[in-house]
């Protein structure tokens, strides 16, 4: 199993799920299919089918094309909001591609049909991934347009129940900005330097991090972090009531 990064429009990520053994793949949010043929074609893989996180249009958007430009293969989704979708999956659906194992994650928030992919294959050639959509991004999460903090807290704990290695491969290149955001409620985790680095490294952080590095740095799954909670007047309020707290914060952050 291999996962490669297509970067689309300013700061989306597609991506394509290849099966190694067999040379075909899974486009996962093709919104700009010629660039996801392309990445395809310079990968000499078939392209057999898309996964979609959630029906927004700079994910799905590129459904319908993928549809007519790859007829019968399947596109998977969690609701018909999304184009051109054939298979509906709900939550801890199995899709079998090849030697990969695809679990469906519901991760309602974001959007009400945010489905995350946790991907593993029989080949150990990979220590796994999960693809977030817009639910978890490297230290941060994705803004609550269809749902509530509760569902928020819910979805990424549900996250943090895979494997410590899980490599994240998120919907957009927002580390930059995020890292910045959770240093300023909690300046002193050491674990924000070395997410510091790693951005100073290469900024196209997607499939470098792990659930393990989200549990050490990000804020909006450290919600019970005294430091986090003393920094934004919240030492006693519940876990939602904390969720709710940082995501203004952030959608006011200008950092």
């Amino acid at each position: 199993m291999k996962v490669l990064s297509v970067p689309v429009r300013d700061d989306n990520y597609a991506y394509l799920l290849v099966d190694e053994k067999v040379n075909k793949a899974l486009a996962v949010d093709p919104y700009d299919v010629p660039k996801v043929q392309a990445a395809a074609a310079q990968a000499g893989v078939e392209l057999a089918g898309s996964l979609t996180t959630h029906h927004h249009h700079d994910h799905s958007g590129g459904n319908q094309v993928f549809a007519d430009s790859f007829p019968n293969t399947p596109i998977y989704g969690g609701s018909n909001k999304a184009p051109a979708l054939t298979n509906l999956v709900k939550d801890k659906d199995e899709i079998t591609f090849g030697s990969i194992t695809i679990k469906c994650l519901h991760t309602p928030c974001h959007t009400q049909d945010s489905i995350c992919y946790y991907v593993t294959s029989d080949d150990a050639s990979h220590p796994g991934g999960v693809f977030t959509g817009d639910t978890l991004f490297v230290a941060g999460c994705g803004r609550f347009f269809e749902g509530t903090a509760p569902e928020m807290t819910a979805a990424l704990k549900y996250l943090t129940t895979l494997p410590d290695n899980t490599l994240v491969y998120n919907g957009h290149e927002y580390t930059k900005g995020n890292a910045a955001f959770a240093k300023s409620v909690e300046s002193d985790n050491e674990a924000l330097s070395r997410l510091e680095k790693l951005i100073q490294e290469d900024p196209a952080t997607t499939g470098r991090t792990t659930i393990a590095d989200e549990k050490e740095w990000n804020p909006f799954i450290r919600l019970n972090s005294s430091s986090i909670r003393k920094n934004i007047n919240a030492a006693d309020a519940s876990e939602d009531d904390v969720m709710q707290t940082l995501r203004e914060l952030k959608n006011s952050f200008r950092g």
